[in-house]
């Protein structure tokens, strides 16, 4: 029993600085991508706190790397768009 204690505490344990801070950004990561979720219904800039958690968690994850990829050419998109009817309007 104790040996499998044992061994379970040192998977668990952080064992360098650099597993510290990945873990650090993940947890920033998610907290920000969890709030911008919850911005979608409450007042606040959630097209701007989503992002923001997307490109922290890019570092790490593949998913997010992907996710961040379609939010911006969506952007670019609506911001061609708006460009262009900007340029009718005059």
């Amino acid at each position: 029993m104790a040996g499998i204690l044992k061994l379970l505490v040192s998977r668990l344990t952080v064992h360098t600085l650099d597993q510290a801070k990945r873990i650090i950004r993940i947890v920033i990561g998610f907290t920000l991508l969890i709030i911008g979720i919850a911005l979608i219904v409450l007042p606040g800039p959630a097209t701007l706190v989503i992002p923001a958690g997307l490109a922290i968690l890019a570092g790490e994850f593949v998913w997010a790397r992907k996710l961040l990829k379609k939010f911006n050419s969506g952007v670019s998109h609506g911001l061609r768009l708006f460009r262009r009817k900007r340029k009718r309007a005059r």
